[in-house]
């Protein structure tokens, strides 16, 4: 993807899928979405903005030690949510 442009719906899924692949880590995904809603400054739709606030808040722990706050199953949800939304709006 080029990170010059906005990034389509294609794209944002291929984030969740990569990072639940184990092809993306959680603080990439993180650090891509936070500067696609914050550099960027796009007018973003509202499935965009909500899969992209989702991969934001991807890698946080509730302390140093602690696993992530969001499980794997947590993001497959998530995925599954964002492929049924996009099929609705089609």
């Amino acid at each position: 993807m080029d990170d010059a442009r906005q990034p389509t719906l294609d794209e944002i899924e291929e984030r969740f899928v990569a990072l639940l692949e184990g092809r993306l880590s959680r603080d990439d995904a993180d650090r891509w979405a936070c500067r696609r809603l914050v550099e960027d400054r796009p007018e973003w739709g509202e499935l965009e903005e909500w899969a992209l606030d989702l991969l934001a808040g991807i890698d946080l722990r509730p302390g140093p030690t602690a696993d992530y706050l969001h499980s794997d199953a947590q993001v497959r949800g998530w995925l599954h949510e964002l492929r049924a939304r996009r099929a609705a709006a089609r």
